[in-house]
Protein backbone atom coordinates (compact mmCIF):
# COMPACT_ATOMS: atom_id res chain seq x y z
CA UNK A 1 0.00 0.00 0.00
CA UNK A 2 2.65 2.34 0.60
CA UNK A 3 4.06 2.00 -2.84
CA UNK A 4 0.60 3.52 -4.43
CA UNK A 5 1.47 7.26 -3.65
CA UNK A 6 5.05 6.69 -5.24
CA UNK A 7 3.41 5.40 -8.74
CA UNK A 8 0.66 8.32 -8.42
CA UNK A 9 3.48 10.45 -7.89
CA UNK A 10 5.72 9.56 -11.01
CA UNK A 11 2.63 9.69 -13.03
CA UNK A 12 1.93 13.02 -12.34
CA UNK A 13 5.04 13.82 -13.76
CA UNK A 14 4.03 12.03 -17.10
CA UNK A 15 3.29 14.71 -19.63
CA UNK A 16 0.89 13.86 -22.87
CA UNK A 17 2.96 13.13 -25.89
CA UNK A 18 2.12 15.33 -28.43
CA UNK A 19 2.85 15.15 -32.09
CA UNK A 20 5.67 17.32 -33.60
CA UNK A 21 4.50 20.65 -35.39
CA UNK A 22 3.67 19.34 -39.57
CA UNK A 23 4.81 22.29 -40.90
CA UNK A 24 8.33 22.17 -39.09
CA UNK A 25 8.86 18.50 -39.84
CA UNK A 26 7.81 19.20 -43.33
CA UNK A 27 10.36 22.00 -43.35
CA UNK A 28 13.52 20.26 -41.95
CA UNK A 29 12.69 16.85 -44.54
CA UNK A 30 12.80 19.97 -47.31
CA UNK A 31 15.86 21.14 -46.44
CA UNK A 32 17.24 17.61 -45.71
CA UNK A 33 16.95 16.78 -49.74
CA UNK A 34 17.96 20.02 -50.63
CA UNK A 35 20.93 19.77 -47.96
CA UNK A 36 21.98 16.39 -50.53
CA UNK A 37 21.00 17.85 -53.93
CA UNK A 38 24.00 20.78 -52.50
CA UNK A 39 26.12 18.46 -51.74
CA UNK A 40 26.23 17.22 -54.57
CA UNK A 41 26.28 19.98 -56.77
CA UNK A 42 28.93 21.37 -54.55
CA UNK A 43 31.09 18.00 -54.60
CA UNK A 44 31.04 18.08 -58.23
CA UNK A 45 32.43 21.80 -58.52
CA UNK A 46 35.05 20.87 -56.05
CA UNK A 47 35.96 17.66 -58.45
CA UNK A 48 36.68 20.01 -61.33
CA UNK A 49 38.31 22.48 -60.23
CA UNK A 50 41.64 23.29 -62.06
CA UNK A 51 40.10 20.67 -65.13
CA UNK A 52 39.04 22.85 -67.59
CA UNK A 53 41.21 22.77 -70.73
CA UNK A 54 40.92 25.84 -72.31
CA UNK A 55 40.05 29.53 -70.06
CA UNK A 56 38.49 31.77 -68.90
CA UNK A 57 39.78 30.52 -65.38
CA UNK A 58 38.17 31.41 -62.12
CA UNK A 59 41.03 33.33 -60.73
CA UNK A 60 40.84 35.69 -64.23
CA UNK A 61 37.29 36.33 -64.12
CA UNK A 62 35.61 36.03 -60.65
CA UNK A 63 35.71 38.83 -58.06
CA UNK A 64 35.00 38.15 -54.09
CA UNK A 65 31.14 39.37 -53.71
CA UNK A 66 32.01 41.07 -50.79
CA UNK A 67 28.78 43.42 -50.52
CA UNK A 68 26.36 40.91 -52.00
CA UNK A 69 27.42 38.26 -49.29
CA UNK A 70 27.43 40.70 -46.37
CA UNK A 71 23.80 41.81 -47.48
CA UNK A 72 23.20 38.13 -47.46
CA UNK A 73 24.46 37.02 -44.20
CA UNK A 74 22.82 40.51 -42.93
CA UNK A 75 19.23 39.00 -43.85
CA UNK A 76 19.55 36.39 -41.12
CA UNK A 77 19.87 39.10 -38.78
CA UNK A 78 16.70 40.74 -39.77
CA UNK A 79 14.28 37.65 -40.24
CA UNK A 80 15.36 36.67 -36.60
CA UNK A 81 14.31 40.57 -35.37
CA UNK A 82 11.33 39.73 -37.40
CA UNK A 83 10.47 36.77 -35.68
CA UNK A 84 11.14 38.18 -32.16
CA UNK A 85 8.69 41.17 -32.93
CA UNK A 86 5.65 39.00 -33.84
CA UNK A 87 6.04 36.71 -30.79
CA UNK A 88 5.66 40.29 -29.07
CA UNK A 89 2.90 40.82 -31.26
CA UNK A 90 4.66 43.86 -32.65
CA UNK A 91 3.25 43.84 -36.10
CA UNK A 92 4.72 46.85 -37.78
CA UNK A 93 8.09 46.29 -36.40
CA UNK A 94 7.58 42.74 -37.68
CA UNK A 95 6.73 44.11 -41.45
CA UNK A 96 9.59 46.38 -40.90
CA UNK A 97 12.50 43.73 -40.68
CA UNK A 98 10.48 41.13 -42.41
CA UNK A 99 10.97 44.17 -45.70
CA UNK A 100 14.15 44.84 -45.21
CA UNK A 101 15.35 40.82 -45.15
CA UNK A 102 13.50 41.09 -49.14
CA UNK A 103 15.48 43.84 -49.33
CA UNK A 104 18.29 42.13 -48.83
CA UNK A 105 17.99 39.59 -50.43
CA UNK A 106 17.06 41.34 -53.35
CA UNK A 107 20.31 43.45 -53.45
CA UNK A 108 22.06 39.62 -53.54
CA UNK A 109 19.97 38.45 -56.33
CA UNK A 110 20.83 41.68 -58.08
CA UNK A 111 24.21 41.26 -57.50
CA UNK A 112 24.32 37.72 -58.65
CA UNK A 113 22.59 38.98 -61.96
CA UNK A 114 24.84 42.05 -62.37
CA UNK A 115 28.18 39.20 -62.11
CA UNK A 116 26.08 36.64 -64.59
CA UNK A 117 25.80 39.90 -67.04
CA UNK A 118 29.51 40.65 -66.64
CA UNK A 119 30.80 37.04 -66.97
CA UNK A 120 28.87 36.59 -69.88
CA UNK A 121 28.82 39.69 -72.17
CA UNK A 122 32.84 40.60 -70.80
CA UNK A 123 34.37 37.50 -69.81
CA UNK A 124 32.53 35.40 -72.57
CA UNK A 125 31.93 32.29 -69.84
CA UNK A 126 28.81 30.60 -70.52
CA UNK A 127 27.64 27.43 -69.15
CA UNK A 128 28.78 25.49 -72.20
CA UNK A 129 32.38 27.21 -72.70
CA UNK A 130 34.57 25.08 -70.15
CA UNK A 131 34.00 22.31 -67.26
CA UNK A 132 34.21 25.59 -64.67
CA UNK A 133 31.46 28.16 -66.44
CA UNK A 134 29.52 24.77 -65.96
CA UNK A 135 29.69 23.89 -62.80
CA UNK A 136 30.09 27.55 -61.76
CA UNK A 137 26.80 28.51 -63.36
CA UNK A 138 24.73 25.27 -62.10
CA UNK A 139 25.72 25.69 -58.66
CA UNK A 140 25.63 29.22 -58.17
CA UNK A 141 22.32 29.03 -60.07
CA UNK A 142 21.02 26.21 -57.86
CA UNK A 143 21.61 29.04 -55.18
CA UNK A 144 20.31 31.72 -56.78
CA UNK A 145 16.49 29.98 -57.62
CA UNK A 146 16.54 28.82 -54.00
CA UNK A 147 17.30 32.54 -53.32
CA UNK A 148 14.22 33.51 -55.51
CA UNK A 149 11.41 31.01 -54.07
CA UNK A 150 12.85 32.55 -50.62
CA UNK A 151 11.86 36.01 -51.62
CA UNK A 152 8.33 34.93 -53.14
CA UNK A 153 7.82 33.27 -50.02
CA UNK A 154 8.74 36.42 -48.00
CA UNK A 155 6.81 38.93 -50.58
CA UNK A 156 3.82 36.59 -49.76
CA UNK A 157 3.87 37.19 -46.04
CA UNK A 158 4.87 40.79 -46.33
CA UNK A 159 1.56 41.19 -48.54
CA UNK A 160 -0.44 39.56 -46.00
CA UNK A 161 0.90 41.04 -42.79
CA UNK A 162 -0.01 44.82 -44.89
CA UNK A 163 -3.51 43.55 -45.13
CA UNK A 164 -3.93 42.23 -41.93
CA UNK A 165 -4.05 38.75 -42.62
CA UNK A 166 -0.73 37.69 -40.38
CA UNK A 167 -1.44 37.90 -36.66
CA UNK A 168 0.78 37.18 -33.68
CA UNK A 169 -0.80 33.76 -33.58
CA UNK A 170 0.74 32.51 -36.76
CA UNK A 171 4.41 33.43 -35.33
CA UNK A 172 5.12 29.81 -35.05
CA UNK A 173 4.53 29.87 -39.14
CA UNK A 174 6.60 32.67 -39.92
CA UNK A 175 9.40 30.91 -37.87
CA UNK A 176 8.89 27.62 -39.34
CA UNK A 177 9.56 29.97 -43.12
CA UNK A 178 12.54 31.89 -41.41
CA UNK A 179 14.38 28.37 -41.46
CA UNK A 180 13.94 28.24 -44.98
CA UNK A 181 15.90 31.41 -45.44
CA UNK A 182 17.98 30.96 -42.68
CA UNK A 183 19.30 27.49 -44.88
CA UNK A 184 19.66 29.70 -47.76
CA UNK A 185 22.35 31.96 -46.07
CA UNK A 186 24.25 29.18 -44.63
CA UNK A 187 23.98 27.04 -48.08
CA UNK A 188 25.86 30.26 -49.06
CA UNK A 189 28.85 30.16 -46.32
CA UNK A 190 29.41 26.67 -48.55
CA UNK A 191 29.11 28.26 -51.47
CA UNK A 192 31.03 31.12 -50.96
CA UNK A 193 34.23 29.30 -49.76
CA UNK A 194 34.03 26.95 -52.14
CA UNK A 195 33.37 28.66 -55.72
CA UNK A 196 34.81 32.55 -54.42
CA UNK A 197 37.89 31.38 -51.99
CA UNK A 198 39.42 27.86 -52.60
CA UNK A 199 38.29 27.43 -56.44
CA UNK A 200 40.31 30.55 -57.09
Amino acid sequence: MASIPVIQSQQEHFEEWQLPDRGKVGMLTLILGESALFSMFVLAYIFYIGKSISGPQPAQVLDIPVFMTICLWSSSFTIWLAERAIEHGKMKIFAGFWALTIALGAIFLGGTALEWKRLIYHDGLTITTNLFGTTFYSLVGLHASHVVVGLIMLITVLILTLTGHVKQEHAHRIKTLALYWHFVDAVWVIVFTVVYVLGR
